[in-house]
C-alpha cells in the first residue's frame, strides 16, 4: 500500500507530472487516488480540482476507464457551485474532458441511451455558454451515432463536424484525421481513408495515442488493397506503439486480427500470451468485446487448421485449447454485443462481432520478418482441390496404369525433378504381373533415385531388370549411378572401383554399336562425378590443390564426357544435360584450382546450356555456385545476375533452404551495392523460407539480423528494432559469430535513439560494448562506450553517463585517438554542470584537460599539416564550448559581480575559439561566425556595445558575398542583426 506524506501545493504538482508519466495501468491509477487524497489535506479548492482532473486523465488511459464518471461528476459540481475556484487551464480541461465522458458513455453498455444523450445534450448546452464551437460536440455525436449503428445520423453528424470551425475545444489533427479516415474505410472507401490517414502517418500530426490508433486502423485497408508491404510495415512500427499503452486494448486487437487474417497464427498467439488481463478487464467493454471477437477468430482459424487440441493462452486460471478458447471467446464476446444491442435498441453490434469472428484470411502467408515462437504446432494448410484434369484419367478402378506410364515416361524423357513422383505413382497403381520387364527396371530405377545414397541396392536390381529387357547399355548406366550414390555416401574410393567395369564396358558396347550415346554419356556423367566427388573431398582435408591427381582425373574425365555428348547435345535432350554439366563440371574444377575468372565462364556455359535445353532447373546449382565466384571477383552485377536466374530457375524445385539461401545471397549481394529496399525485400523473403525449412536459430537469424541492417538503413528505425530484437535471441557466437551480436546490438542502439527510446539504447550499446572489450582491436568497444554514454545522458542517467565517458576516454587514450579522447572531456564537463553542488568547478577542470591534450598532441610544424588543422579545429571548438558551458551556469541568485565574472571568463575562452577558427580560413568560416555572435552577445551582456556591434559587422561582412539559399547563411544574418539592433537600444 502507497504510504502518504504531508506535501504542498509545487510539490502535489511535481508528484501528479511524475505519476502521468508513468506507464498506463492500475498503479498510476492507485498512485493518483493517494495524491487526490493528499490534495483535499491541503484545503486549497484548486489543488482539489487538479487532482480530481488528474485522476480523471489516468482513468481515462487505462483498462480502468468505467471510474471516470465519479471525479468528472464531482469536478462538474464544483464548477456550478464554484466557477471562480478554477483557473483558466482548469476550466477549459473540464470542458475539454466533458468529450471524452460522452463518448466513453457508449462504450459502457449499463449506460442508458437516454443518460448518453442527456449529456450530449449537456455538452452542447455548455459549450454554447462558454463560447466555444459545435465541431466537437458534433464529433462526439457522431462517436455515438456510429457506436450504436445510426449511420445516417452519424453521417449527418459527420458531414456537421467537418463543417464547423476548428477552436481550442476540436481534438488535435491526428485524432481527428483518425476518426475520419475510419469512417471512410467504414464504408468501403480504403484508399480515400488511407490518404487522410496520410499526414498522420507521416509525422505531420502526432499525439499521446497517435500514429498508434492510425497504423493500426490502416491494417486491413492496405490488405484490401494488396498493400502488403505497407500493411507489414505498419504492424511492426504500430504494434511497438502499442504495446505498453493498457489502453488501446482495441488497437491491440487490430493487430491480433492482421495476425490471423494474413497466415500469421502464431505470432498472433505470441500477442495474447503478452497480455493476458486484456481476457478479463472489465472497466471498458466495448474494448473487451473487440479482443474477445478477434481471440475467437484466431482460435476458430486453428481448430479448421486441425489444432484444435493445441494448448493456447487465455484467460487465467486454467488451461485452454484453442477449441474450447473459441467456444469461450465467442459467447462471451456475443453476450457483451448482446447487452449494447439491447441498451441500443437494434442488432447492429451482434451483427458487427459476427462479421469480425468470421472473416476469412485475406492474405495466405504475408512474411513479417520477424521470429515467431510457436505456441501451438505449426498450421497444416488444407491442400487445394484436385482440378477436373487430374481425375480424367481415374475410372471405378482406379487410375488407368497406361496413362500413368506414359505421363512417367514424359517426365523422365523431359528430365523433370516430378518424374521420380510419377513413377512412384505407377508402382502405386499396378501390381508387378501388370508391368513388362521394362516397365519394372525403369520403375526400380526411380525409386532408387529418390532414395538417395540408400538406394545403392535398388540400383543393381535395376540393372538386372535393364538386362533382362534386353538394354545393357541402361544397365551398365544404372550401375554407374548405384557407383555415385556410393560417393555421396563417403565411399569414393569403392565407388571408383564400382564405376571401372561399366566405364570399360559401356565404351566398348558404344563402339560396336551396342548402346547409344545416351547411355555411353550416362556412365561418363557417373564416372566424372565420382572424380569430382573426391576433388571435394580432397580440398576438405587438404585445400584445393592445381595439378593434384584427383583434380586431373577429374578434368580429363569431364572433357572425355564433353567431347562425346556435345556433338549430339542438339538431337537429344539427355544428351544434351549431360553436355551441360561436363561444362559446368570444369567450371567447378578451375574453381578448385584457382581460376576463379575460368570458373565464371566455365559455369556460365554450363548454366545457359541447360537453360537452352530446355532444363533450368538443372542450371540452378551451378548459377548459385556462379553468384558466390562473381562476388569473390568483385562482379557485383554478374553475381546479382547469376542469383536472380537461380532464383527463377528453381522457383518450383527448390526445397526451402534453396530458397533462403539464395534469397539470402541476393540480399547480400544487393546490400553491398548500396540497393538496400531491394535488399531487404530479400531478407525478407529468406528469414521466411529459413523458417519454413525449420531453420529459424541458423539461417533465419542471420537474414533476420541483416533484414534488421537493410530497414536501418533506409530509416525504417521502428521495424528494424522490432526485426532486430527478434533476432537477437537465436544469434549466437558459435554458428554466426560474436561480431554479428556486437552488430546487432549496436544497430538497436541506432534504431532506439532514433525512436527517443535512449535508456534502451544504453543498454544495447553497453551490452556490446562488454562483448567487443575482449576482442584484439579496441576501437569498437571505444565507440561503443561513447555511444552508450551519449544515451545514457539523453536518459539522465547522469553518473551512468560519466562513468561511460570516463570509460571510453580511457579507451581512446590507449588507442591515441586524441579527437575521442577531447570529445569525451567535454562531454563529462556538459555532465557535470548538470549536477548539483560544485558542478562548474568540476567542469572547468574537465574543459582545461580538454584543452591541455589539444595543445600537447599539436604536431611539430614539419608534421602532417592535415592532422595540425584538425587539432586546431579541435582546440577552437574546445574553447567555444568552454565559454558556453561558463556562461550558461550562472547560478539563479547569483550577484551582478559574480555574474560579470562568469561572462569574463566565458568571453576569453570564445575569444580563443574565434582566433582559432579564423586561422583555419573559409573551411571554418560558419564556425567563426558562431563563435563571433556568441562573443557579441557576451560583450552586449557586459555593456560594450560597440565591440559587440564590431563583431556583428563581422559576420554580416563574412557574408556579404554569401548564398541566400544556405540556411545557416540566413541564420546568421539575422542573428547579426538582432545584435545591432539590441546593441543600438542599449548605446
Amino acid at each position: 500500500m502507497t504510504q502518504s506524506m504531508d506535501m504542498d501545493f509545487d510539490a502535489l504538482r511535481r508528484a501528479m507530472q511524475e505519476n502521468y508519466e508513468q506507464p498506463e495501468g492500475p498503479a498510476r491509477n492507485a498512485r493518483a487516488e493517494v495524491l487526490l487524497a493528499e490534495a483535499e489535506k491541503l484545503n486549497i479548492p484548486l489543488a482539489v480540482i487538479e487532482a480530481l482532473g488528474h485522476q480523471l486523465k489516468v482513468y481515462n488511459y487505462s483498462s480502468e476507464k468505467d471510474r471516470m464518471f465519479v471525479p468528472f461528476a464531482r469536478l462538474l459540481r464544483m464548477w456550478d457551485e464554484r466557477p471562480g475556484d478554477f483557473d483558466e487551464y482548469e476550466t477549459h480541461s473540464l470542458h475539454w474532458v466533458f468529450k471524452w465522458v460522452s463518448s466513453g458513455m457508449v462504450g459502457q453498455p449499463h449506460v442508458p441511451l437516454a443518460s448518453i444523450e442527456k449529456w450530449l445534450g449537456e455538452m452542447e448546452h455548455r459549450y454554447r455558454l462558454a463560447g466555444h464551437s459545435e465541431r466537437a460536440v458534433r464529433s462526439t455525436e457522431f462517436t455515438v451515432a456510429r457506436s450504436i449503428g445510426d449511420l445516417a445520423r452519424a453521417e449527418r453528424a459527420y458531414t456537421a463536424w467537418l463543417a464547423a470551425d476548428r477552436d481550442s475545444m476540436a481534438d488535435c489533427h491526428a485524432c481527428e484525421l483518425h476518426d475520419q479516415g475510419w469512417w471512410r474505410a467504414e464504408q468501403g472507401s480504403d484508399a480515400e481513408a488511407l490518404e487522410l490517414w496520410r499526414p498522420v502517418l507521416e509525422g505531420e500530426y502526432t499525439c499521446a495515442h497517435e500514429p498508434h490508433a492510425v497504423l493500426a486502423s490502416s491494417l486491413l485497408p492496405l490488405l484490401r488493397l494488396g498493400r502488403l508491404d505497407e500493411a507489414r510495415a505498419h504492424h511492426l512500427r504500430g504494434f511497438r506503439l502499442v504495446r505498453p499503452m493498457e489502453s488501446m486494448r482495441g488497437a491491440y486487437a487490430d493487430h491480433v486480427e492482421f495476425c490471423v487474417l494474413t497466415g500469421n497464427e502464431a505470432r498472433a498467439l505470441e500477442l495474447l500470451a503478452e497480455r493476458p488481463a486484456y481476457f478479463t478487464d472489465a472497466g471498458e467493454p466495448r474494448s473487451r468485446m473487440d479482443f474477445l471477437a478477434v481471440v475467437a477468430l484466431l482460435t476458430d482459424r486453428l481448430t479448421s487448421l486441425g489444432l484444435g487440441a493445441q494448448t493456447v493462452p487465455g484467460p487465467a486460471g486454467r488451461t485452454w485449447t484453442a477449441a474450447e478458447l473459441a467456444a469461450h471467446a465467442r459467447v462471451e464476446a456475443l453476450s457483451l454485443a448482446g447487452r449494447f444491442d439491447e441498451r441500443n435498441g437494434t442488432a447492429y453490434v451482434s451483427g458487427r462481432v459476427r462479421e469480425r469472428m468470421d472473416q476469412p484470411p485475406l492474405v495466405e502467408r504475408l512474411p513479417l520478418g520477424i521470429r515467431t515462437t510457436p505456441t501451438v504446432a505449426s498450421p497444416v494448410r488444407p491442400a487445394p482441390a484436385p482440378s477436373a484434369d487430374a481425375d480424367s484419367g481415374a475410372g471405378a478402378a482406379g487410375p488407368d496404369l497406361a496413362a500413368l506410364l506414359a505421363e512417367a515416361r514424359r517426365l523422365s524423357a523431359a528430365l523433370h525433378p516430378d518424374s521420380v513422383a510419377a513413377w512412384a505413382a505407377v508402382a502405386e497403381a499396378a501390381d508387378d504381373d501388370a508391368l513388362t520387364p521394362r516397365d519394372r527396371a525403369e520403375l526400380t530405377d526411380h525409386e532408387a533415385m529418390g532414395l538417395g545414397p540408400e538406394g545403392v541396392e535398388l540400383f543393381a536390381r535395376a540393372a538386372e531388370l535393364y538386362e533382362a529387357a534386353g538394354d545393357p547399355g541402361e544397365a551398365l548406366a544404372a550401375r554407374a549411378r548405384g557407383a555415385y550414390v556410393l560417393a555421396l555416401s563417403g565411399r569414393t574410393r569403392e565407388a571408383l572401383a564400382a564405376v571401372s567395369e561399366p566405364y570399360e564396358r559401356v565404351l566398348a558396347l558404344f563402339a560396336e554399336g551396342g548402346t547409344g550415346v545416351q547411355q555411353a554419356a550416362s556412365v561418363l556423367v557417373g564416372r566424372a562425378r565420382i572424380l569430382l566427388q573426391r576433388v571435394h573431398e580432397a580440398a576438405e582435408t587438404n585445400g584445393a590443390g592445381d595439378g593434384s591427381e584427383a583434380l586431373a582425373a577429374a578434368e580429363t574425365a569431364a572433357r572425355e564426357l564433353l567431347a562425346l555428348a556435345e556433338p549430339e547435345a542438339g538431337n537429344d535432350v539427355l544428351v544434351a544435360s549431360r553436355a551441360a554439366e561436363a561444362q559446368a563440371m570444369l567450371g567447378e574444377l578451375a574453381a578448385h584450382a584457382g581460376d576463379a575468372e575460368r570458373a565464371a565462364e566455365l559455369l556460365t556455359r554450363g548454366s545457359e546450356a541447360f537453360v537452352a535445353a530446355g532444363l533450368p532447373w538443372f542450371a540452378v546449382e551451378y548459377e548459385a555456385r556462379l553468384t558466390g565466384i562473381a562476388r569473390h571477383l568483385g562482379d557485383a552485377e554478374a553475381a546479382e545476375r547469376a542469383a536472380r536466374a537461380a532464383l527463377e530457375h528453381g522457383a518450383d524445385f527448390l526445397e526451402p533452404t534453396g530458397h533462403a539461401q539464395l534469397h539470402l545471397q541476393l540480399a547480400e549481394i544487393l546490400g553491398a551495392t548500396g540497393q538496400f529496399g531491394p535488399a531487404a525485400d530479400h531478407a525478407l523473403e529468406a528469414s521466411h523460407w529459413a523458417d519454413e525449412a525449420g531453420e529459424g536459430p541458423t539461417l533465419g537469424a542471420w537474414a533476420r539480423h541483416q533484414l534488421g541492417g537493410f530497414l536501418l538503413r533506409q530509416g525504417h528505425w521502428a521495424e528494424a528494432a522490432e526485426v532486430l530484437e527478434s533476432a537477437l535471441p537465436e544469434l549466437s557466437a558459435q554458428t554466426h559469430g560474436a561480431g554479428a551480436i556486437v552488430q546487432t546490438h549496436w544497430w538497436l542502439g541506432d534504431c532506439l535513439t532514433e525512436l527517443g527510446e535512449h535508456r534502451e539504447a544504453a543498454e544495447h550499446w553497453l551490452q556490446a560494448a562488454e562483448m567487443a572489450r575482449h576482442w584484439p582491436e579496441q576501437h569498437d568497444h571505444a565507440m561503443l562506450a561513447h555511444l552508450a554514454a551519449e544515451a545514457l545522458g539523453h536518459a539522465e542517467l547522469l553518473p551512468q553517463a560519466d562513468q561511460a565517458y570516463a570509460r571510453a576516454g580511457a579507451l581512446w587514450r590507449s588507442l591515441g585517438n586524441v579527437h575521442g579522447l577531447i570529445r569525451s572531456l567535454r562531454a563529462r564537463a556538459w555532465l557535470a554542470v548538470r549536477e548539483e553542488g560544485s558542478g562548474l568547478d568540476t567542469a572547468r577542470e574537465l574543459m582545461g584537460e580538454a584543452v591541455r591534450v589539444c595543445e600537447d598532441e599539436a604536431p611539430d610544424d614539419d608534421e602532417d599539416d592535415e592532422a595540425r588543422e584538425q587539432l586546431v579545429a579541435e582546440l577552437a571548438q574546445t574553447h567555444r564550448q568552454f565559454g558556453d558551458l561558463v556562461a550558461r551556469s550562472t547560478p539563479d541568485d547569483a550577484d551582478d559581480e559574480a555574474i560579470h565574472a562568469l561572462f569574463e571568463e566565458a568571453l576569453a575562452h570564445v575569444t580563443l575559439a574565434v582566433a582559432g577558427f579564423l586561422s583555419l580560413g573559409e573551411d571554418a568560416l560558419h564556425s567563426r561566425t558562431g563563435a563571433q555572435l556568441a562573443a557579441g552577445w557576451l560583450e552586449a551582456d557586459l555593456e560594450h556595445p560597440g565591440w559587440a556591434a564590431a563583431r556583428a559587422r563581422e559576420v554580416l561582412a563574412a557574408y556579404a558575398e554569401g548564398d541566400g539559399s544556405d540556411e545557416t547563411v540566413v541564420a546568421r544574418r539575422a542573428e547579426a542583426e538582432r545584435l545591432l539592433r539590441a546593441t543600438e537600444s542599449s548605446a
